[in-house]
Order: structure tokens, then sequence, then C-alpha cells
């Protein structure tokens, strides 16, 4: 069982383990193939990590759309 953090103020409850989404998209080399991230935000997820760590910096919003709307991904973005 994943232990989980509660986010009150959000109404959310993710995971205390996350997945940092930077290289996804930006800072090592072109943004990667949405097929391809889809796969591996989908390995976490299965594992029971509910925690996507993202910023509007990193695209902007290319991994919020690969993971976020077809999914329902919970994704922390720094705006």
């Amino acid at each position: 069982m994943q232990e989980t953090q509660n986010w009150e103020t959000r109404g959310l409850e993710v995971s205390a383990l996350g997945l940092g989404c930077m290289g996804m998209s930006f800072s090592y080399g072109p943004p990667k193939d949405k097929r391809e991230m889809t796969t591996l935000l989908r390995q976490p997820w299965n594992a029971a990590i509910t925690f996507f760590d993202t910023a509007e910096v990193y695209g902007p919003f290319l991994n919020e759309e690969t993971g976020g709307p077809k999914f329902s991904l919970p994704f922390a973005t720094n705006w």
C-alpha cells in the first residue's frame, strides 16, 4: 500500500512518492514522444503513484496535455 498525503485545501489525496516530469518536455533535449510519455506515466500510476510534479515552463503545458486530460492524472503544476 502506497503512503499518501492529504491536501485538504484542494480536496485531493496523492501518493507520498511522486514522479518529477521535467525531463518529459524540457531540459534534456527536445520534447519526448507523447505516446512514449503516456506509457511512462501509466507505469507509476499502475503502481499507485498518483503525484506528478511539473511546471508550465516545461513546455508550456506539454506534460499536462500528455497525462492530465486523457487519464485524469493529478498534476501539481507551478504557474
